[in-house]
């Protein structure tokens, strides 16, 4: 039995403990310090966010790049590791799931979790967020200088059967799915397509298409717009709005065959070092203010609610963001199964010789 004395001490000792546990639990969360390696699309991060961020915080971060969803699966299903952050679209993201290779972080228990808008919770590629918070969405499609050719930019025959004044003008996206994804649209055949024929019709209609084309690029694309080394570009919807503040004449194309919809989205990847550091990041970029802020620099759309009082007026009304009446809707393309990957794979391939 305690005699009074060894009581107070002892109660004394735990009261002292609890105050030091809970001081160094505020202290992790509101200094943290240490590093974070984000891996991510080129020209998609403003600098200034890395920089408030580490500031704030106290947090050295490092970003590398990619050009494609491919090419990060690629890397990290070869043993790259050290990265803790990577921005893959939809689809990748229920790959990633699939092949282990993302940290369940229930980022739907995050506290900014809130803001995100609702009817991008229950997506089909993370159904309640336990793995992925919003980055930005957008469009795929392509971008056209109204000073080289004036006339109907809203088909896909821009692309695949082009008029003279845009032969050998033209880029398109580095990308397996984006490019055979607009091919199929254009001969009226479903995506995730794993009728032989048609994708013979499609491999045949690539290589025809090729020696019309420019290059085969995605890091770049805006930067060809705009110093004319390219009169088309496939183009992100964004990246087209941030293109044509820089050259006017440029304009982005709503094929009447459709285009594609994408959402990217910021991950934790598995084995990440800097765990909390990665959480911590998410939670920050989930503000509208710093949402609003990476959307003033990318030129897309947040996946967050209360961005507008700190977006840029430009941003508003622009085509890029906002579809004309009676243009194609845009649509999501989830992932194919392994038989049509493969298949999509020779054709890519071979369009590569």
């Amino acid at each position: 039995m305690q005699t009074p004395k060894r009581t107070s001490l002892f109660h004394t000792l735990k009261h002292q403990l609890l105050v030091l546990t809970a001081g160094l639990a505020l202290s992790g969360s509101v200094h943290a310090a240490g590093e974070l390696h984000l891996y991510n699309w080129s020209d998609y991060m403003p600098q200034a966010m890395l920089d408030k961020f580490a500031a704030r915080y106290d947090v050295n971060v490092t970003q590398d790049t990619y050009d494609s969803n491919e090419t990060l699966l690629a890397k990290l299903k070869s043993g790259v590791a050290g990265y803790d952050l990577a921005v893959p679209g939809d689809y990748m993201v229920a790959i990633m799931i699939k092949e282990g290779l993302l940290e369940n972080i229930h980022a739907n228990q995050l506290e900014n979790f809130h803001y995100i808008k609702p009817d991008l919770i229950d997506v089909y590629f993370d159904p309640g967020r336990d793995y992925s918070i919003p980055y930005q969405f957008g469009t795929t499609a392509f971008m056209v200088d109204t000073a080289v050719y004036d006339g109907d930019i809203n088909t896909l025959d821009i692309l695949f059967n082009p008029p003279a004044a845009l032969k050998g003008k033209i880029n398109m996206f580095r990308d397996v799915n984006d490019v055979i994804n607009a091919a199929l649209r254009y001969k009226g055949y479903a995506t995730c397509n794993s009728n032989r024929q048609q994708l013979n019709d499609v491999n045949d209609l690539l290589l025809a298409s090729r020696q019309n084309w420019l290059s085969i690029m995605s890091d770049g694309a805006r930067e060809m717009l705009v110093s004319g080394d390219a009169a088309v570009s496939m183009i992100w919807n964004g990246m087209g709005l941030r293109a044509r503040m820089e050259k006017p004449t440029l304009q982005y194309a709503y094929p009447k065959q459709g285009l594609t919809a994408w959402a990217d989205n910021l991950v934790v990847l598995k084995g990440a070092p800097n765990l909390d550091n990665a959480k911590l990041f998410m939670n920050f970029l989930l503000q509208p203010e710093n949402a609003a802020a990476l959307t003033n620099f990318a030129g897309y759309t947040a996946g967050v609610t209360g961005t507008e009082p700190y977006l840029d007026s430009q941003l508003k009304g622009a085509l890029e963001l906002n579809p004309p009446a009676g243009a194609a809707p845009a649509t999501f393309v989830p992932p194919c199964s392994p038989d049509v990957v493969r298949l999509y794979d020779r054709i890519w391939t071979n369009l590569l010789k």
